[in-house]
């Protein structure tokens, strides 16, 4: 279920993926706050329209201003421990890793995915993108399902 929020000018394109941070000291007293600060803090969303016939509102955030989309939770591809990469199983992050250079830091530290949180692996991709993991790791790329964003 897709949901009208406020963006960017600069990032409003279909298919641009962000998370969403929640609001910022500039949004206080901002007359369309309810328009713009109505996502969940923390999860993955994906543009799925730009509305075309949206007006260009000014932002305290946003130099050139903010317009109408419509955006939708999307999945987050992650390394997860082979032991646990099952399509429709759950997994949790194996955890931090401070080699930032790796290919695979990116699928270890996923933007959206929290540590402590449990997620449902919708696709099992194989093999991550590094030859050996730094840490010794055995690890499975995977995609986990978007959250169910209905009861909000």
């Amino acid at each position: 279920m897709s949901h009208v929020t406020l963006i960017g000018d600069r990032l409003a394109r279909t298919g641009t993926e962000f998370v969403y941070e929640g609001e910022s000291v500039a949004c206080e007293g901002c007359p369309y706050r309810k328009q713009c600060l109505n996502l969940t803090e923390g999860v993955r969303y994906e543009i799925t329209d730009v509305r075309d016939d949206g007006q260009l509102l000014d932002c305290a955030v946003h130099d050139t201003g903010v317009q109408a989309v419509e955006v939708e939770p999307t999945s987050i591809v992650a390394n997860v421990a082979a032991r646990e990469a099952y399509a429709g199983g759950k997994a949790k992050l194996p955890g931090s890793c401070p080699h930032t250079e790796c290919p695979s830091h990116e699928y270890c530290v996923p933007d959206g995915a929290d540590f402590d949180a449990e997620y449902q692996i919708e696709t099992v991709h194989g093999d991550p993108p590094h030859d050996y993991c730094q840490l010794d790791r055995e690890l499975t790329l995977v995609e986990f399902k978007p959250p169910d964003m209905t009861s909000n």
